[in-house]
């Protein structure tokens, strides 16, 4: 149990240090860094059987990095860059906000406001799909969606939740979550998001529709709340109506290109037609081509962020694992797992708790998931069961911890554009969080073979 105890203070250090507001990356890659240490220290071995070693405990340590740093930059690393490049560049030519307008625009003709703020959530987490951004997608909400609602009588606590809480199911099959969890899952990326994520997210999307109309209604009456009317404010670009289609090109790639209805593509290679696709679009638009290469240095620069915000904390969030698991931590918590009977649900349970509250510490829908994310394949080859089972609650469950989070950015950044307290919007969120989060469990059950 000496693992176990080790495993955990170095856990809630990580943990802890993050919500102090250290890199999520650092703190993972030096606790991590810290576990392969004191590994080597009880005689165990550093490195999984897959890599091979140099001979020597203490050069394994970081051998280990360098093994993580090539395999996540050049395969699943690679893919990230690309889609976070996609989506840059569809934000700088106007793709993404056209699309929030042209969907905003509808909503208007509604008259009761609570049937409004259900409508206008739904349209929210439809645009999900495209901006794969929590804080992207609601500061666009925010602009667009928030004025129309306060306008037509939802308060702006309400109002502010609905553009909060839209990322908070995953839709995207095509985002770097969905796609990790495939792997873990050992799945198809198809068969994974289409078969078994989609189905789960969209249950719990309707459940979070409805505690969305009680649950505001019920603290607008409780408070006495009454909003002024406010003009809604529409953004500003000159992109031609027909670019909303755009970023859901890649979407519409993955279904074409299956190997059924066309050549079986790749995703990187699909995210690259997708971006030539729009690249000569804007050149026929604009006729400049210096203008249209200079615009492309917003794909490069995404792609450059993804790979320091998004890869390195792969590789930190996998060393992190790598410790844990060769220190024993997981044979020990296995052990105590399968003392109470069923393991397979209870580590389920166990990894849904642990990754909501570090999303809820850290404000990071991320680095919970992708530091316990590569337990998977091993929790579930251990436990016998289907390791989809354990990966799409943990999934969702990060996803959800970070919309209840007072310090997450998407809540943030509602919060301050609607003159409110990071509390409020928690609050108004809380409810429909937790309710999502019980029908993602519930679902699984039902739809995921253990």
């Amino acid at each position: 149990m000496m693992e176990l105890l080790i495993g955990t203070l170095v856990t809630l250090a990580v943990g802890r240090y993050i919500f102090k507001g250290y890199s999520a990356t650092g703190v993972l890659l030096s606790g991590g860094l810290l576990l392969l240490a004191i590994t080597a220290l009880m005689g165990k071995a550093v490195l999984p059987t897959s890599v091979t070693s140099t001979g020597h405990v203490a050069t394994d340590i970081f051998e280990y990095v360098r093994f993580l740093l090539v395999d996540r930059g050049g395969g699943l690393g690679m893919l990230i860059m690309v889609l976070c490049g996609f989506a840059g560049y569809m934000s700088h030519i106007g793709a993404n906000t056209i699309l929030v307008k042209l969907a905003s625009k509808p909503l208007g003709i509604i008259k009761s406001p609570y049937i409004l703020l259900v409508a206008a959530y739904l349209v929210a987490c439809a645009m999900s799909l495209a901006v794969s951004s929590a804080t992207g997608l609601g500061v666009l909400l925010m602009a667009t969606l928030f004025p129309l609602m306060v306008n037509m009588g939802i308060s702006r606590g309400a109002a502010a939740a609905v553009c909060a809480s839209p990322a908070a199911i995953i839709l995207a099959p095509t985002s770097g979550d969905v796609v990790m969890a495939a792997q873990a899952a050992n799945m198809e990326l198809l068969d994974f998001a289409f078969k078994l994520t989609l189905p789960i997210s969209l249950v719990a999307i309707a459940a979070m529709a409805v505690t969305h109309f009680f649950w505001q209604r019920y603290l607008d009456q409780k408070a006495g709340e009454h909003n002024e009317a406010v003009a809604p404010s529409d953004l500003i670009t000159d992109a031609p109506g027909f670019y909303a289609i755009l970023p859901f090109t890649p979407i519409i790639g993955v279904l074409l290109f299956d190997g059924k209805l066309g050549p079986k593509l790749d995703i990187v290679t699909i995210i690259v037609i997708c971006l030539v696709l729009a690249a000569l679009m804007e050149l026929a638009r604009k006729r400049n081509g210096k203008e249209l290469l200079d615009g492309l240095q917003v794909c490069w620069r995404s792609m450059a962020d993804a790979f320091a915000g998004v890869v390195m904390l792969l590789v930190g969030a996998g060393v992190f694992a790598q410790g844990l698991m060769g220190l024993g931590f997981i044979a020990n918590l296995l052990d105590l797992a399968q003392s109470f009977g069923t393991g397979g649900i209870v580590i389920m349970l166990v990894l849904v708790v642990i990754t909501t509250l570090a999303a809820f510490t850290t404000g990071s829908g991320n680095a919970p998931f992708y530091a316990f994310v590569e337990l998977i394949p091993h929790l579930a080859t251990s436990l016998g069961v289907n390791p989809a089972y354990l990966v799409i609650p943990m999934l969702q469950a990060s996803n959800l911890g970070r919309t209840i989070s007072p310090v997450s950015g998407v809540v943030v950044a509602c919060a301050g554009m609607g003159n409110l307290s990071p509390f409020e919007v928690v609050k108004r969120t809380s409810v429909p969080v937790a309710v999502g989060l019980l029908v993602v469990i519930l679902a699984t059950q039902i739809m995921v073979p253990a």
